[in-house]
Order: C-alpha cells, then structure tokens, then sequence
C-alpha cells in the first residue's frame, strides 16, 4: 500500500504540468490582444507576479491544511472567517460558475457555426425568421443549458470521454497556432503585420476603448481572469512529493512559464493579424475573436506560400474549423461537469441544515437534481433577459465577458481577505507553510486585495464613464445580486433552522 502511494505522487514536472492544464486558455491571449495589442502583455506578466503566484501559494496552504474536508474552499472560509461570510463567499463563487454559463451557452455557438460553415454566421441568424441574431443564440443558449442539465440529472459517465477529446484539442489548438505563426514569420523575414513602433506598442493599446488610465486598469480583471482555477491547485498538496519544496518550486515554473507562453501567445497573434484591419472590425468581437484570428492565420500562411486568393481563404475556413472543434468539444465536456459539480461541492460542504430538504436530496443517480434545475431556471431568466434587452452582438458579448470576469474574480476577495484570519488558527495541522512571518503575509494580503478592488472596480466604472450604462449595470448587477441573494437565502435559512431545533 505504501509503495502505491508513493507512486501516486506527484513529482516537480507533473505538478507544472498539471497546472498549466488547468490554468492556461488559449482563448486569454486573443481576447486580450482584441482588448489591447501587445500592450496587454506587461499586464499578463504583473498578474502572474502579483497574483498568480503568491495567490497559490495561500491556497496551497489552506488545501494542506484541510485536505480532508469535503466542501473545499467553504470549508477554508467557514474556519478562518465564520459560517455567514463562508456561505456568502462561497455562493458567489458558484455564482461565477453560473455567469460562465450564461457566458459560454450563447458563445458556444461561434465555435459550433465555424465547425459548419468555417466563419461565425450568428450574426446572420434570424430562427423561424422572427427573431434577431442576438435572440436566436440567446434562444439557442436556453434550449442548450435545459438539455446539458436533462442529460446531466441522470448521469453521464461517457461523457469524461469526450472531455478528455476536449483536452488535447485545446492543448493541440495553440500549438498549431504558435507553429503556423512562426512559419509565415521566418519566411517574411521577421516582418510582423502589427508593426513595433518601439516601447510605445507594448505600453499604449491600438483599441480606442483601452487608452485611458481607467480603462487600462480595468485590464486587470482580463490578466487576473486567464490565471483564474487556481483554488484547484491548493486541494493536491499532499498528493505532491516533499510539498515544502517541490509545491513552490512548481508554483513559480508555472508562473514563469504561464507568464512567457501568454506572452509569446500574445506576440505571434501580431505576426498574422493587424489590430486596425482584421481585429479592429465592427463584426468582430469577443466572442468569435479567436475564430477570426485563426481564419486570418490561415488565410496569410496559404498566402506566404503562394496559394491563390480563393485557396487561401478556404484554407482559412479549414484553421476556423479546426479552432471550433477544438473550442466546442471542451465547452461541451465542461458544461457536463460544471453544470453540477460546484453545486454538489456547495451543497455538501454547507450545513444541511440550512437548506431545504429536496435541495439537498440527491437523486438516484447521485445528482442534486433539484438544485441544478433551480440553477438551470435562474441561468436561462438571464440570458433571455440580456438577449432580449436590444443591444447589438459586440455590446452582448462585452456584457458577458465582463460578468464572468468579475464574477470570477470576486470571490478571490474572500479568500485573500480571510487568509491572516486562517494563520492565526491554532490547534490545526499545517503540512505546507509558505507565508512564516505574519507582517509580510498580512502586506502580502493588503497589495493583492488593493489590486483586485482596483480592477474590479475600474471594469464597473469603465462603461459609465462612456455612457454604456446597460453594460456598466449588468457587470456590476452579477456579483452584487448573487452576495445579497447568498446573505439574504443564509440568514433566512439559518432562523428557520434554528426555530425547528427549537421545535425539537
């Protein structure tokens, strides 16, 4: 049995590795360079020395520390900080995973529409010939997370398969891309399409929207965003060999390599693409962005070698298929594990007692069906209210980007907060100890969360200052309603669970 465990371990390469896997998107770096160019890079680096990496190491303690508890991160918070900011925190993070799918069930469609018809066609989609192309996909989107949750009440075991597809085509995905780009590169003799015009390009953003000191520290969400995941990491502490050294050893490669491949990511997208003529198009937006880039890539690498006009764009229609199926396949696999497991993680590590009993009742097969029909209910009321608010498709995707961004990051503010509480706990086993002295850990504490308000803050001010105030009202609306809705549900459930004890 020893010998088993020892084996099981993890040794400095697979933890690098595994973090990266869980972390990396590939979609970060061309939503980053739609948002600011090579100016985004400095900003990929400041999140993965300022956030990433002393972040990690906070919940590489609080995973060693409580291993064995079932709720993970509601369990962290519930014994540094208390129950009632446990529970608020730990909804709001769930909440996170609920605006990703609002996000992702109307994006998902870009990615299906490249797969058919190798270009995003969503724009153009007008169902039974009454509804608008933003009410089609926001349609589209209901009928997807009704069917996802169906299927996944009863229990889809097949379907870690096609996840485990997912995987290797979104590893696959920025290879092709980075190979591609450095091909058309050599043989362009190191021309780029978006010209460095010395420091200036890496400092100020070619998107007119991303100039002013608010909007650029806005931009921090996005960098803090593509390092999000990270409290998955703190629960494998002690399946890491001599964790006191190999645990930030692999924290620190990863950072470093995460830092130099979003980087370079963000670089080769400048081989192919110029910012003002393919990225800077009103039909281009978040959503479809990494589908035009890659059909863009085609395009220019049949061009280097000679193709005809024709044959180029069709082999710019192949690289926008094989960018939808290695985007749709891994929403498809994560919609089927996300729709239940952060609220299976929830309901179980919160205090049965103070929720309904068919909220906390699984079904035969080991689902909480109820509560993830609750939650499908609440996702499908808010896509068809933001499909169906009239804004055009850039200000629909930018809505939801910014939501799951926030969204995302927010409950990074409880678990930061509460981490000088939870080293102060006595009595209770510390495997891993990074954070020794108690004044460095507590401004540690303080740079980060400063940095987190800024960003969010400035994402929510952002639209108002340009007078957007449907976006500026639905990015700050998601983390806000879901905190009062947790505060509101704990305390409302915590008095009537106490008057039937009483009872009792």
């Amino acid at each position: 049995m020893s010998k088993g465990k020892k084996q099981n371990k993890l040794g400095l390469m697979s933890l690098v590795l595994m973090i990266l896997t869980a972390i990396f998107g590939f979609g970060n770096t061309t939503v980053a360079y739609d948002q600011m160019g090579y100016a985004s890079i400095i900003w990929y680096i400041f999140g993965a020395l300022v956030f990433f990496l002393p972040v990690s190491l906070m919940f590489a303690e609080y995973g060693s520390t409580f291993s064995s508890a079932k709720g993970g991160i509601y369990s962290w918070l519930k014994e540094s900080i208390g129950e009632r900011l446990a529970f608020i925190g730990t909804f709001i993070w769930l909440s996170s995973w609920i605006i990703w799918m609002i996000s992702t069930s109307s994006k998902v469609w870009i990615p299906f529409s490249n797969i058919i018809f190798g270009t995003d066609k969503t724009q153009t989609w007008h169902l039974f010939g009454i509804f608008t192309p933003m009410q089609t996909i926001g349609i589209l989107g209901m009928a997807w997370i009704l069917i996802i949750t169906l299927c996944a009440t009863h229990g889809f075991d097949s379907i870690a398969k096609i996840a485990n597809i997912g995987g290797v085509l979104s590893i696959a995905l920025p290879l092709i891309f980075a190979i591609l780009s450095v091909i058309v590169w050599v043989l362009n003799k190191g021309q780029l399409a978006e010209p460095v015009n010395g420091a200036k390009s890496f400092i100020q953003s070619p998107n007119p929207l991303f100039v002013t000191p608010i909007a650029i520290m806005s931009f921090v969400v996005y960098a803090i965003f593509a390092y999000g995941g990270m409290e998955s990491i703190g629960g494998v502490v002690d399946k890491v060999k001599n964790p006191t050294k190999t645990f930030p050893r692999g924290v620190i490669i990863a950072a470093i390599i995460m830092a130099v491949i979003y980087s370079g990511s963000i670089f080769l997208v400048g081989i192919t693409a110029n910012w003002h003529s393919v990225v800077g198009k009103s039909s281009v937006n978040l959503g479809n962005i990494t589908y035009v880039l890659m059909n863009n890539l085609g395009y220019v690498f049949a061009k280097t070698f000679g193709f005809s006009a024709g044959s180029a764009m069709e082999f710019g229609r192949f690289m926008a298929r094989v960018a939808g199926l290695g985007m749709f396949i891994p929403y498809l696999g994560s919609f089927f594990v996300l729709i239940y497991s952060p609220i299976k993680s929830f309901i179980e590590g919160s205090n049965p007692d103070l929720w309904p009993k068919k909220v906390v009742q699984l079904n035969k097969h080991g689902m909480p069906g109820f509560a993830m029909w609750i939650q499908a209910f609440v996702v499908v009321a808010v896509i068809f209210v933001i499909s169906f608010s009239g804004n055009n498709a850039q200000q629909f995707y930018l809505i939801l980007t910014d939501m799951a961004n926030i969204s995302t990051t927010f409950p990074y503010l409880f678990l930061v907060g509460a981490f000088p509480f939870f080293k102060k706990l006595k009595n209770v086993p510390r495997p891993f100890v990074f954070y020794k002295n108690q004044i460095v850990t507590n401004i540690m504490v303080a740079i980060i969360l400063i940095v987190l308000v800024l960003g969010i803050g400035f994402t929510a001010v952002q639209p108002i200052l340009i007078h957007d105030y449907t976006t500026a009202f639905w990015t700050i609306a998601g983390p806000i309603t879901f905190a009062l809705v947790g505060w509101i549900m704990y305390e409302y459930n915590s008095r009537h669970s106490k008057k039937v004890a009483k009872k009792q």
